[in-house]
């Protein structure tokens, strides 16, 4: 099973960063690139425990729909999305934070299996793991600079 690590320093308190990671508004403005839509269950706000929400995009040239749920939700330090139907055989997306000196480390933990067997084992070598690697880091490069310069206010109201 494919596994994706990730670490990402951010300057910004973890409240912000944990819920700017959950927010679907937020999700969409950094897929503009795919044109990510949500488009049935939670589809707009921040996403809770137990909340699902299916996913319209377009990769490879082909529209897809992905839903996945929150499984798991400890605020402010992780929680964890599960596909329950797409294209995928599974994929579970931990997403963990950690914080010192008002500085936040997000560290997402992306795990999935393809279907198709020795087909879909061949497309993860050749080029779908660093396809969804690369959707996670322009993810959290666009987090981090939404979440250091204040922007992150026009997705998400807390208290600091």
């Amino acid at each position: 099973m494919p596994r994706i690590e990730l670490n990402t320093e951010i300057n910004a308190p973890i409240n912000v960063v944990f819920d700017l990671s959950r927010s679907i508004d937020f999700h969409i403005k950094s897929t503009e690139q795919t044109g990510e839509k949500a488009v049935a269950g939670k589809t707009s706000g921040l996403i809770a425990l137990n909340e699902s929400v299916t996913w319209r995009a377009k990769h490879f040239g082909i529209q897809q729909n992905l839903t996945s749920k929150i499984t798991v939700m400890k605020r402010p330090d992780i929680f964890v999305d599960e596909m329950t139907k797409g294209a995928f055989k599974s994929f579970c997306h931990q997403h963990l934070f950690l914080e010192e000196n008002n500085k936040t480390l997000l560290i997402d933990i992306f795990e999935f299996e393809t279907p198709l067997g020795f087909l879909g084992k061949m497309a993860n070598r050749l080029f779908l793991k660093s396809y969804m690697e690369r959707l996670l880091v322009e993810r959290n490069e666009l987090l981090k600079k939404v979440a250091e310069n204040g922007v992150w206010k026009e997705f998400i109201s807390i208290p600091l």
